[in-house]
Parts: structure tokens; C-alpha cells; sequence
């Protein structure tokens, strides 16, 4: 049984289903890190985000204890400063950034994309791979296609931050695209900027409650 984070000093990542493939990787052979994931379902569903990672904070220090290390792997996501709000009540820190596709494009390139063509959907390799439920029936598009301009009208091209070199999601993620009606770019980013936020977090010097925000 793995050590928990009380005993060995690291820390509790709460992290957006979206990337648990992702968290779990970077912090596999790291002892003592204890991975929570948040339902991807509420990537549709932002106003629902900062309830339920409170929830998994509370769960954490029932579970491993008050002054357990947290890091919050989610950046705004589109909680509008709810999240937040949340996390300095708690003293937890967080991603930085606006959302997911800013830290895996890196801050810079995603603000050239931006300034490239404002009208951009994005695509990640789970949203690539969810396409269909996350996306597509979470909006109601299977039941309501008529409803498709509403949703996508402003947007010109969709571009694919790929995570993994996968020809069957880059063929997923255009087949996404050609279903909106967009333009198809892809952009090979790995895991850009999470790989070292998430190694920070978790690393022994990084690990303690001080250097992570929570109160000693």
C-alpha cells in the first residue's frame, strides 16, 4: 500500500478528470502523492467546478489530516474567480492560467493563437477522445444539430493542442472539426507547462505546507 501524503510530507493533487491521464503519469513513481480526480463532466459545466473540488479538499483532510499538502491541479477553467475564491479561503494553490489549453500551449503560444483568430475551438487529447460525449451530446447537438450555429457560429477553426503523437486522435480531431464546420489546425504541445507546475508541487522541498500555501 502506498504511503499517504501525511506520512511522507508531499501532497494531495485534486485535478479535472480531464487531465487525470496526465497527473497520474507525472506523479506515478512519486511516493506518498495521492491523486483526486473532479468529474470531466464539468468542463461543460464550470459554475459546478469550485463546489466540487471543495468537496475532494474536505475529503482530503478527513481522510490524511487538516494540514495535509493540496495542490489544485485546474486553472480557472471558466469559474469566473469562484475557484478562486475558494482557494484562498483555503490557502491551496492552483495552475496558473486561464484554463487547460493555456497551460498546454504554454501561456505565450496560446496568446498568439488567440491573436492569430480569436473565433479558435480547442481540442486536448481527452476532449479529442470525448468528443462525442463530452462535447457533442453534452451540448445537446445529437438531439438539437439545428442548435449548432447557436454554438459554434462565432468560431472559424478548431485547433487540436495534441498531447500524445496519436494519428487516431489527430483523425478524431478532425473529424470533430469537419462535424462543427471549422477549419482544422494541430499543434504538437506534450504536456507544456503542466509537467513542470505538477513537478514543483509534488517534489519533497515543494511539499510542505508552508511552501504550498496551506497553513501551518
Amino acid at each position: 500500500m502506498p504511503a499517504s501524503p501525511e506520512a511522507t510530507g508531499r501532497v494531495v493533487v485534486i485535478g479535472c478528470g480531464a487531465i487525470a491521464r496526465e497527473l497520474l503519469a507525472l506523479t506515478h513513481d512519486v511516493p506518498g502523492v495521492v491523486v483526486q480526480g473532479v468529474d470531466a463532466q464539468l468542463h461543460m459545466r464550470p459554475e459546478r467546478i469550485a463546489a466540487a473540488v471543495e468537496t475532494r479538499i474536505d475529503e482530503a483532510r478527513a481522510r490524511y489530516g487538516a494540514k495535509v499538502p493540496i495542490f489544485v491541479a485546474y486553472a480557472d477553467c471558466g469559474t469566473a474567480g469562484t475557484l478562486d475564491a475558494l482557494l484562498e479561503r483555503e490557502g491551496i494553490e492552483r495552475i496558473p492560467g486561464a484554463h487547460c489549453y493555456e497551460f498546454y500551449a504554454g501561456a505565450r503560444a496560446f496568446e498568439a493563437l488567440q491573436d492569430e483568430e480569436v473565433g479558435t475551438f480547442y481540442l486536448t487529447d481527452f476532449l479529442a477522445r470525448q468528443f462525442d460525449t463530452i462535447i457533442y451530446r453534452g451540448l445537446g447537438l445529437d438531439r438539437h444539430p439545428e442548435l449548432l450555429p447557436d454554438y459554434f457560429g462565432s468560431y472559424r477553426r478548431l485547433v487540436y493542442l495534441a498531447q500524445t503523437d496519436d494519428p487516431a486522435l489527430t483523425a478524431k480531431a478532425r473529424a470533430a472539426a469537419d462535424r462543427l464546420g471549422l477549419a482544422f489546425e494541430r499543434r504538437m504541445t506534450g504536456l507544456g507547462e503542466l509537467a513542470p507546475v505538477i513537478a514543483a508541487a509534488v517534489a519533497p522541498a515543494g511539499g510542505g505546507p508552508r511552501a504550498m500555501g496551506i497553513p501551518a
